[in-house]
């Protein structure tokens, strides 16, 4: 039996998708700096919750995350009386069990709020090569959350 030259391409792609790691097939573009999520995600000022990062699709991407920064922030409409408000400055633990995850608990601040839109943004602080030398390249997700 003789395949024809785009069959045989064909073929070749097919058997290359399914040698690929599983798990690179499920990463978006969306997920390249990292994931994170807040528990629980209405909170009022005090209340205690949990922000979760995970970093195995960023991993994926190439990014190696050198530090991270977790900001309270107003997206969108802004009027330059909502500044950020740092959460906390971390670095993944290499030697940890789960060394592409971090996790931690926090106090939402007595801060000002308005009625406004927030969000939980990470900031994924990663080294990327130039063309003499590595420097510091800043990437970031967010996820919404309700202040009451």
């Amino acid at each position: 039996m003789q395949l024809s030259f785009s069959t045989a391409i064909a073929t070749l792609a097919a058997v290359l998708a399914v040698a690929a790691p599983a798990a690179a097939q499920f990463c978006s573009e969306a997920t390249r700096f990292g994931v994170v999520i807040v528990s629980p995600t209405t909170l009022s000022p005090g209340d205690t919750f949990t922000v979760t990062a995970n970093f195995t699709c960023a991993a994926q991407y190439g990014v190696d995350p050198q530090y991270t920064d977790y900001y309270i922030e107003v997206p969108v409409n802004n009027n330059g009386h909502e500044p950020p408000i740092l959460l906390a400055r971390r670095t993944l633990n290499a030697s940890s069990e789960t060394p592409l995850f971090d996790q931690f608990t926090t106090q939402l601040p007595y801060a000002y709020y308005f009625n406004a839109s927030y969000v939980v943004m990470l900031e994924t602080t990663y080294p990327v090569n130039g063309t003499n030398g590595s420097y510091s390249v800043v990437g970031g997700v967010e996820t919404v959350i309700d202040i009451i």
